[in-house]
Formats: structure tokens, sequence, C-alpha cells
């Protein structure tokens, strides 16, 4: 049994979340692939100082000798400062790219497991796919077929026994009146001056996620509540095109959503 494994790839996606300039919006370990919705936060990479760029970087990786030392608040030599910011530059737009978040996942989980079972060479079967969810309604329906994968798979029966899901994470901590502080939030309606996040509100979501998979499993078609018909409508979707997106999103899109 190598459930422990879905643990590892959970654990280490918050860790990198909090290094990228990366959000996690949703994400579905599941027990041979992986699911996740991700935000690529330009604004913020380029808020960062440089020393704060150097300082994320060296979480993950040593850097070289100028770059720690810059980081230490240790002088720069003029002849050293073309090449210092060459590097900030390098690792700045690296912190804002998936292809590095998803090799910086996938590489420490391989020799994990590789060490685990006391072997080498490759762990995952190929390099990542990656589509772009150009509207609110792609993100939603990406998002609702990720979290809906144990579900789908017969894993779990309700979204809040699905483990090693962002929607079961974002279940619990609805329970308390909050939202995970390592997920990207729910904010509500589209308004002026809005914080970051998903412009939708937490409950809606929560219920149309609630009732797809009620759908799902049991094969109840039209059981779509009066909040989630709403919901899809402001969405531009109808109902039984909204079954197809949360069960076939893989099948139906091979580029931008």
């Amino acid at each position: 049994n190598y459930d422990h494994r879905r643990g590892w790839v959970e654990s280490l996606l918050f860790e990198l979340e909090a290094v990228f300039a990366i959000d996690v919006a949703a994400f579905a370990v599941m027990s041979n692939h992986l699911h996740v919705v991700l935000r690529i936060d330009i604004d913020t990479a380029n808020r960062w100082s440089d020393i704060e760029v150097l300082e994320q970087w060296h979480k993950l990786f040593k850097g070289d000798e100028l770059t720690r030392k810059f980081a230490r608040g240790g002088l720069v030599e003029a002849y050293e400062v073309t090449r210092l910011k060459h590097a900030i530059a390098t690792y700045r737009s690296r912190l804002c790219d998936i292809s590095w978040f998803m090799r910086c996942l996938n590489e420490p989980i391989a020799r994990q497991a590789n060490q685990e079972d006391n072997c080498s060479g490759r762990f995952w079967e190929g390099r990542f796919k990656s589509q772009a969810l150009l509207d609110e309604a792609a993100v939603l329906a990406c998002m609702a077929y990720v979290d809906l994968n144990p579900i789908r798979a017969k894993m779990a029966t309700t979204p809040e026994q699905s483990n090693h899901t962002s929607i079961q994470l974002r279940v619990q901590a609805a329970l308390k009146g909050e939202q995970p502080s390592n997920l990207l939030p729910f904010i509500g309606n589209e308004r002026d001056n809005q914080p970051k996040g998903i412009a939708f509100a937490l409950r809606d979501y929560l219920g149309l996620v609630d009732d797809t998979g009620r759908i799902i499993r049991d094969d109840k078609r039209g059981a779509i509540g009066e909040n989630s018909a709403k919901l899809l409508t402001r969405l531009n979707i109808p109902q039984e095109n909204w079954l197809r997106l949360t069960t076939e999103f893989g099948k139906l899109f091979h580029g931008p959503v």
C-alpha cells in the first residue's frame, strides 16, 4: 500500500505554494496521478524586492556564493552587479513558472519513493500536461472536475470524505467559518478593488460540488439544487453540459479552455 505517498505530495504542494508566486486553487492527489489548478501570481513576483526573491529561492536551492553574500547583506563589488541582477531576474521568473513548480514537486517525490523502494530510475510516467483556464467558467468547471476525482473513481462517497483533496480542506475549514490559509480563497462576487481570490461565494461552490457529486455517485439526473442552478445560469452553462464538464473535462479539452 503506497497510500502514504499521497500525503507526501500534498505536504510538498503546500511547501512550494509558500515559496513560489503561485496559488493553489484546487488539487486532488490520486493513487497514481495528480491534478492541480494553479494561479500564477505575477503581481506578487514583481513586488518582491531583490532580497525577497533570493530569500524565496534559497528556501529551495543554494544559489551561488554571490547570491548568498547579497542575501546576507554583504558588500557586492561593482563588477559583480550585472551577474547578480541576471541571477535575481532568472529566479524571479522561475518563481512564477509552472514548469519549475512541477519540477520542484516531482523530483523530491521521485527521490523519496526511490529511496523507500531501494531502487533508482524514473518514478513519474511522463512530463506533466498543462492547460490554460481563460475565464471564470473554465476555472470553476476545472476546479469541480478536480475536486470530484475521488467520487468519480469511487474512492470516496462524499466531498468531505475525499482524502488529499482541496474540497476536503475547504469543507473542514468552512465548518469552523474559515477558509484554508494555503488555498486560493473564494472572495464572493466580482467588485472593485477586490482582493486576490476566486470571484464566487464559497457556500455556492461547496453546494454545487456537493450536488454534482450526488449525481455522479447516485446517477440522479436533475438533482442540481436551486442555488447551484442559479450559479450555472450565471456562468451560462446548461446543467447537462455541466455534468459532462465535471466528468469528462480531460477528454473535452486539449488546449486552452
